[in-house]
């Protein structure tokens, strides 16, 4: 029996929920015994409550992709998909990951952390600015600065999910890679409308363009694969995700943050790189449920 554990009680939770049901959707196409549950911030004693040999992790964001539910199941010995509970929280933190990134040497753009208890006072970046919450994914809480003057309006926004990262924002076109059981699947190069790929591009606009195949040159392709393995790696991110990137105008790819948990809705992004492959959809939860 599967646990599709979905929803949860971070920023992300409506993006979990569309996730969590197309996952189950597809065990139950590929005949899998297995039922939904909807973890909230108090339920979790239920769960132990059913019986069920392995978790298929379909919650994004804190609570599910921090390192919480992975610890939670280590500790009852039972095993789910995706990275353990170290990798987990290690990933879901894009400070710590640019930091372990930057040991192993691979490309980044410049930034600092900043707390309300710190407020930043001379910032050695170029403008303009990308300013994030270090804990949120889906592009919640993500502001450009063009302008110096805008600084604290977009700390404001990004310190409701607690502390920011202010880095250079790069000039360029939007790629991922994913990464599925010690592979890459082709990258995606994403189009968008809107002033960068934020919550409304990724979920709901029909707008967004994405190709797949990208419209990297072969080696250009290699290239980028084998920085998001080297970078998946360096985390010790398991099973499957996903490493996003930017690549500058100069050509050179930035590495934006990793994914332990990627979105699986019908805007997702990992099934249209297994989709590339002749991958169905179905086989692609077959295949993460067996990694």
């Amino acid at each position: 029996m599967i646990a599709v554990l979905m929803g949860g009680y971070s920023a992300e939770r409506d993006i979990s929920l569309l996730s969590g049901m197309a996952v189950y959707d597809a065990l139950v196409e590929n005949n899998i015994d297995c039922f939904a549950f909807d973890l909230t911030a108090d339920n979790i004693e239920s769960l132990w409550d059913k019986k069920f040999d392995k978790a298929f992790i379909v919650l994004h964001g804190r609570g599910g992709e921090d390192g919480y539910i992975q610890s939670q199941l280590e500790g009852k010995g039972i095993p789910y998909t995706g990275s353990d509970s170290s990798a987990s929280a290690l990933c879901m933190n894009k400070a710590i990951t640019k930091e372990v990134w930057q040991q192993h040497l691979l490309p980044l753009s410049p930034s600092i952390v900043v707390s309300k208890e710190n407020p930043p006072e001379n910032i050695d970046i170029p403008l303009p600015w990308a300013v994030k919450p270090i804990l949120e994914g889906s592009s919640i809480g993500i502001s450009k600065v063009v302008n110096a003057s805008e600084l604290d309006d977009a700390l404001k926004l990004a310190w409701q999910y607690g502390d920011a990262l202010i880095e250079n924002w790069i000039e360029g076109s939007e790629y991922t890679v994913a990464v599925l059981n010690g592979k890459t699947l082709p990258s995606v190069k994403i189009v968008t409308d809107n002033l960068f790929y934020d919550y409304d591009s990724k979920y709901f606009s029909d707008n967004t363009q994405y190709l797949c195949p990208s419209d990297l040159t072969e080696e250009e392709e290699s290239y980028l694969q084998t920085i998001a393995m080297e970078a998946f790696h360096a985390t010790g991110a398991s099973g499957w995700g996903r490493v996003d990137f930017i690549i500058g105008e100069d050509k050179t790819p930035y590495l934006l943050e990793i994914n332990t948990v990627p979105g699986m809705t019908s805007h997702s992004l990992v099934p249209m790189a297994a989709k590339a492959t002749g991958m169905s959809f179905e086989q692609l939860v077959q295949s993460i449920l067996n990694g």
